[in-house]
């Protein structure tokens, strides 16, 4: 059983870190972004925490597995895809929180591009560019987790080719309200008649006024979508 009430520098100000992800989860669910199968996780000192392989609307705290961000063999417990949060936590000092899930969108977008460029304003909040990385399979080896954190680069979400997507934030609320964001980007591209991406200047711009939006975009999610919390 984990116990920590202590919060981790990036996380949710109003809840540890170890409710931060079962919040995240169960939101993360009730938006309809999972369905049997998605993670989220947490970095914790030179460890993460981690949802186990179960249904993240049934989540409860003391199922998180921790898993030392050095680790060489996954502990009991551990989804397989622990592989991919490692290789991002390893590979990006400023990512605090990932998520892990299975839009519809992604899957349409994944299958007829190479990357994303934002098309509207919270689009880029996901990145300068959105990359789309191109190996349809689960990534539940160490090398296979390298080269998609390697595709994601310095991106805040990374659509992965016939799986799904991977968003990231300080916390786990952002990273969730990020893979919202990605989902309805995935939308708009798969719509778009005449697509107009934004300039650079505009993505700076909007870049810059993100972290106080992201945090009000997450925590109206969490209002209105809070999942079936114990």
């Amino acid at each position: 059983m984990i116990s920590v009430s202590h919060a981790v520098p990036g996380a949710d100000v109003r809840r540890g870190p170890v409710e931060a992800v079962v919040e995240a989860a169960r939101v993360l669910a009730a938006l309809g972004l999972v369905d049997a199968f998605g993670h989220v996780s947490v970095r914790h000192g030179d460890a993460l925490l981690i949802t186990p392989p179960t249904a993240l609307d049934q989540l409860r705290g003391d199922a998180l597995v921790r898993v030392p961000v050095d680790v060489t063999e996954l502990p009991s417990g551990a989804p397989p895809e622990t592989w991919l949060h490692l290789a991002i936590y390893r590979a990006r000092p400023d990512v605090g929180a990932v998520a892990r899930a299975q839009p519809e969108a992604t899957l349409a977008v994944g299958a007829d591009h190479d990357e994303l460029v934002p098309l509207h304003g919270q689009a880029a909040w996901l990145g300068r560019r959105i990359p789309i990385h191109p190996v349809p399979r689960l990534l539940r080896t160490a090398e296979l987790a390298t080269a998609a954190a390697t595709t994601l680069g310095e991106a805040d979400a990374m659509v992965l080719r016939g799986n799904g997507a991977v968003t990231t934030g300080n916390d786990p609320g952002t990273a969730v309200a990020r893979m919202h964001l990605l989902a309805a980007t995935c939308r708009v591209h798969a719509t778009a008649r005449h697509p107009v991406p934004l300039d650079e200047d505009d993505i700076t711009a909007w870049r810059t006024a993100a972290p106080p939006l992201l945090t009000r975009l997450w925590l109206h999610l969490a209002r209105t979508h809070p999942g079936d919390n114990p």
